[in-house]
């Protein structure tokens, strides 16, 4: 039967819906329907021995879809934590009958079951490592007095379009009001999206001003590059990886100070101070210019919370301002 030109479309459009459902029913918000990746992917923790005593190893488990895994192992620790990012070593991994098995150098392997992982060197023993679930130290802090609370829960009026899920302010927010320097502490969670990479996967932003943006991202186990979570985009990548894993809420703790104006001309740049789960990732960095998809040109006029919008399902939650 001859299509005409009209049916081909419909068709292409169709299969294209198609393909638009099937990945967004792979975008998980509730672990409890994150199918049985979701559970084996995160941190681990424990002592390892080596020629010289041993040593304690942190290991990132990332998820990549349909039972395959990326271990990637940090001696001294996780990061943040004492790992040694310059020294990371990683191992592809594959779900069979209960246990993800990664094959490391020589005859080394490591075997992930039941919540920890055991390493071996041929039939000898190494070491185990235990799951672990780090919370961020500000996680739940209350704003102090003074502080101009944005979103405790109970309402999205304070942004345009104010637009929550259920008790969480989504992705696509700007606040009403407008600011000069400041500090401020916001919660975050990015999706499960083991199937995404990159850029696709549990992608955000928070912008000071609408202009200087300290980027969201699902970079659990990456490199920490200037367009990945902490990084203040195209501008600097973090000192740490600090990310979590999809789904564990995270903070950001951002001390920000506006770019200076005289006689309508800039004299000094927009600075940054940046905590993520805690840690220092920028000390008091140098913002030359507005960053990519600002919603606001530099300038001297104040200018709102901007939380971006990439088309993923980012949730946000007790963030509160303190001006300076």
């Amino acid at each position: 039967m001859k299509r005409t030109f009209w049916s081909t479309v419909s068709i292409v459009l169709a299969a294209t819906a198609c393909l638009a459902a099937e990945k967004q029913a792979r975008v998980f918000t509730d672990p409890g329907k994150a199918g049985p990746d979701f559970p084996l992917q995160g941190e681990y923790l424990g002592n390892v021995k080596t020629d010289t005593g041993e040593v304690p190893v942190g290991v990132q488990v990332i998820a990549l879809g349909d039972g395959k895994f990326r271990a990637v192992g940090y001696p001294g620790g996780l990061p943040g934590a004492g790992g040694d990012p310059s020294q990371k070593a990683v191992a592809e991994g594959q779900l069979q009958d209960g246990a993800v098995r990664f094959a490391g150098p020589e005859t080394m392997t490591a075997v992930l079951k039941d919540n920890q992982i055991t390493v071996r060197q041929g039939d000898q023993l190494l070491g185990t490592l235990k799951k672990t679930e780090r919370k961020s130290p500000t996680l739940g802090a209350k704003p102090p007095a003074g502080a101009i609370v944005l979103f405790d829960g109970t309402s999205g009026d304070q942004f345009t379009p104010g637009k929550t899920d259920g008790d969480l302010l989504t992705q696509g927010n700007n606040s009403k009001r407008k600011f000069q320097s400041f500090h401020i502490h916001l919660e975050f969670r990015t999706p499960f999206q083991p199937f995404d990479r990159g850029q696709a996967r549990g992608n955000s932003g928070f912008y000071a001003q609408g202009r200087y943006e300290v980027q969201i991202l699902d970079s659990f186990g990456l490199e920490g590059e200037d367009n990945e979570c902490g990084g203040i985009y195209r501008v600097a990548r973090p000192a740490v990886n600090m990310c979590f894993p999809p789904l564990a809420w995270q903070t950001y703790d951002i001390d920000f100070t506006a770019a200076e104006y005289q006689d309508g001309k800039k004299v000094k740049n927009a600075r940054m101070t940046v905590r993520h789960n805690g840690v220092v990732i920028h000390e008091n960095v140098e913002v030359p210019h507005a960053t990519v998809a600002a919603i606001l040109k530099e300038g001297p006029e104040p200018g709102p919370i901007h939380l971006q919008d990439h088309g993923n399902p980012v949730r946000f939650r007790n963030i509160w301002v303190v001006e300076k």
